[in-house]
């Protein structure tokens, strides 16, 4: 079997692109995928192969683990032309160590960087023709890792598929969006696994969003599982406020809070502004009177998909309350502004988070 280190990334092109069917100035969030993907596996201990292929199905077993026991991690990042039309990436390797802390967190293989950063500047080297360029678009990249044993049995899995795939996409939130804080329900407890991008994170969202859909609002403000007294994230995003001039947001010291990439862009943006910014435990009563006396003057969502998602309107028990216009909002916009112009290249990156492929 191969060393990691000398792994090589076999390619097969597609024989014909599919771009031509595609309008890039007009695409839906998540819908549509570029010619080729990036698969590679781990059998009994060791990474055995890679390989860049046209973009297809994937075989299952229907005793794959994955499918019964959930050890399933992903991320989310993107891929920009700059002003020159180069491609680049925005903090891939903020990513790459992401994935794999999930990855030790769920039991999994973590993945070199040689199958995981070259093969990824590949694939987007492959596809860069894909790389939308109006305002708001991007192309979303999805590495993703699921066990694939074939065997029913509670146990680590020994097998695992890591694949990458990417989808040029318009806006996640054309809209500022409604929230409703969530007070039932919970995204994570202290000692679970809210601090890794896990699939399953996700799947226990959906019914209580449905709930909250349904009671007129996009999204929900989650709070803690012990007591619903403190706000933790927003949706799948991390979660701003700016009251009196501060911009406050949850601290991820606790492991139920993911370690946002564009949250820590915002912050590192905000002090550099010179904003005065505070990671801290946020409670849910503090925003509220801020809202019911006039101070709450911004609320924002910050996450790979959707960058800064405008908070249009909170809601809390029977009470809603309703938020400056976003044209209004000079701090939001002001980081969003900034964080636009360093990706693409407007400005100088003075962080080394643009990566060019």
């Amino acid at each position: 079997m191969a060393n990691i280190d000398t792994l090589p990334i076999n390619i097969t092109r597609a024989n014909k692109s599919n771009l031509s069917q595609v309008d890039l100035s007009n695409i839906p969030f998540g819908r549509v995928f570029t010619d080729h993907m990036l698969v590679a596996d781990y059998k009994d201990g060791e990474w055995v192969s890679a390989s860049i292929k046209p973009f297809g199905r994937l075989d299952m077993h229907p005793a794959m683990s994955a499918l019964h026991y959930g050890q399933s991690i992903f991320e989310g990042l993107k891929a920009y032309k700059n002003q020159k039309g180069e491609p680049v990436l925005f903090r891939p390797y903020d990513n790459f160590e992401r994935f794999n802390k999930s990855a030790e967190r769920m039991c999994m293989a973590t993945v070199p960087e040689s199958i995981w950063m070259d093969g990824l500047m590949k694939l987007i080297e492959i596809d860069q023709a894909w790389i939308p360029t109006s305002q708001g678009s991007s192309l979303y990249i999805r590495p993703f890792m699921f066990a694939t044993d074939e065997y029913v049995g509670i146990k680590p899995a020994d097998n695992f598929r890591f694949v990458i795939f990417c989808s040029p996409v318009g806006a996640y939130y054309p809209e500022p969006i409604s929230v409703k804080i969530e007070e039932t329900f919970v995204r994570a407890a202290q000692g679970g696994i809210g601090a890794a991008k896990a699939a399953g994170n996700y799947g226990a969202s959906l019914y209580p969003n449905k709930l909250a859909v349904e009671e007129g609002y996009r999204q929900l403000i989650w709070t803690d599982a012990k007591e619903h007294k403190y706000i933790e994230e927003s949706g799948t995003m991390n979660v701003f406020f700016v009251i009196n001039n501060e911009i406050i947001t949850p601290s991820v010291e606790r492991d139920t809070i993911l370690k946002g990439i564009t949250r820590k862009s915002v912050i590192q943006l905000s002090k550099d502004i010179g904003y005065l910014i505070s990671e801290r435990a946020v409670t849910v009563q503090e925003v509220v009177d801020a809202a019911r006396n006039g101070n709450l003057q911004d609320a924002f969502g910050a996450g790979t998909a959707a960058t800064i998602a405008h908070i249009s309107a909170i809601g809390f028990r029977n009470e809603r309350f309703e938020l400056a216009p976003v044209s209004e909002r000079t701090i939001s916009n002001n980081i969003l502004n900034k964080l636009d112009s360093i990706r693409l290249g407007k400005e100088a990156d003075p962080y080394g988070w643009v990566v060019k492929v």
